[in-house]
């Protein structure tokens, strides 16, 4: 039996990023570059003022003071989108505003504060240093140069810098389709008449959910009932996905079919156990390049092992450089004691008390209680051995939302 560490790097091994695809700028929001970015051009694109105020040569303005100040002419104005500016006149300010291309001959922006007019002229209290309140051309980016690299992610920010060197479309890589399929007799999808012993399929749309989540396409096939031929022929309609996710008869009870049907579609199993807790039966197998996971059929055990194993391939499959979700130190609220022998992933809810960051423990942490997937920070990793965990002991735990503020 694999420990979850070996599962894991076995599992994301058999991953790859996919081909690429070209899409407008806005929906390359949450994607990966596939390749570097570099400056189509200058940014910014000229010298500009980076406040409001008066464009000024800085060697005349030498001992400037409030008890002090030197008196100028104003001569010209420059405004953003505004006609571009005559050379500043001699022992003159122009006026300049925020964004304003500066003057020529010009070389540091006066603070509008610092100054006090009075009809054509201005006294300027504070001297100035050449380059003062100035945005050079190219001080950020200089055509040629790297603006994103590959695998970076692609967030608002870098909409921002793309949009400015005018990318109207970005390359990257595509989006993997991932099969969804959830087996079992008691199965049906919301909306279809109840019968007795029925349920409805919730892991195939928190499947789907997580796989949007993780940036994937969801594709999710009807449930299917507990017969060979019935897997056999769902199977190979979800192969031609480039994820397949199944979810439920992995285990070895009469009725549980997935690892027959794998075997008789060709697929050889590379495992299916793994030393964990929730979600010990685990199959993973490979059709050419189509990674293939056996989640149990257990709500939290499906999530929980969704996160674990196929979450960081399909970031991987987006061109991720660092596919997996991230860890931090946490101090458990209260004492626990557990049964040893495999490592657990408890539901944890987050709080943040200054410096320290706490996990508090969902009171449900049955592998059947959908409840126990509402409200959950994050996974609480539980070490294989530890047999009592005190209150106030330093856990490791994998962030599943964003970190809470201070709760005082």
């Amino acid at each position: 039996m694999k420990t979850v560490d070996e599962a894991a790097r076995e599992i994301l091994e058999s991953f790859a990023p996919l081909g690429e695809e070209r899409v407008a700028l806005l929906s390359a929001l949450g994607r990966f570059t596939s390749g570097e970015i570099r400056a189509r051009f200058d940014s910014p694109p000229f010298d500009n003022s980076a406040m409001d105020g008066y464009a000024v040569r800085a060697h005349q303005l030498l001992g400037a003071s409030q008890a002090t100040p030197v008196r100028m002419a104003v001569r010209g104005e420059s405004r953003a989108g505004g006609e571009l500016p005559e050379p500043l006149a001699a022992a003159a300010a122009m006026r300049i505003f925020t964004g304003a291309p500066m003057p020529a001959e010009a070389d540091a922006v006066v603070l509008q504060e610092d100054t006090a007019r009075a009809g054509d002229e201005v006294a300027i209290h504070e001297a100035a240093r050449a380059g003062a309140n100035v945005r050079t051309r190219g001080s950020d980016l200089r055509v040629g140069e790297l603006a994103l690299p590959a695998h970076a992610p692609i967030g608002a920010g870098e909409i921002a810098l793309l949009a400015s060197q005018e990318f109207a479309s970005v390359t990257v890589h595509r989006r993997p389709r991932v099969a969804i399929l959830s087996t079992g007799d008691e199965l049906r999808d919301i909306g279809e008449p109840a019968r007795a012993g029925s349920i409805v399929n919730s892991n195939g749309y928190a499947l789907a959910a997580q796989v949007l989540e993780a940036g994937g396409e969801p594709w999710l096939l009807p449930p299917v009932p507990d017969r060979l031929d019935e897997a056999r022929r769902a199977l190979r309609q979800a192969l031609s996905a480039d994820v397949v996710v199944l979810s439920g008869g992995v285990s070895v009870g009469e009725y549980d079919v997935v690892r027959d049907a794998l075997a008789a579609e060709g697929l050889t199993l590379d495992f299916w156990k793994v030393r964990m807790k929730p979600g010990k039966p685990l199959a993973f197998a490979r059709s050419g390049k189509v990674p293939v996971l056996g989640l149990p059929g257990n709500p939290v055990s499906a999530f929980v092992t969704f996160e674990l194993f196929a979450r960081p391939g399909i970031r991987k499959m987006l061109g991720s450089a660092s596919p997996a979700r991230p860890r931090v130190r946490v101090r458990l609220v209260e004492r626990l004691e557990r049964k040893p022998g495999r490592m657990e992933f408890a539901r944890a809810r987050l709080l943040r008390r200054g410096e320290s960051l706490e996990a508090e423990l969902l009171r449900r942490q049955g592998s059947g209680a959908v409840t126990a997937l509402a409200g959950v920070d994050a996974l609480l990793v539980l070490p294989a051995e530890a047999e009592t965990l005190a209150a106030g002991c330093e856990l490791e735990a994998i962030l599943l939302s964003s970190l809470p503020a201070d709760s005082g």
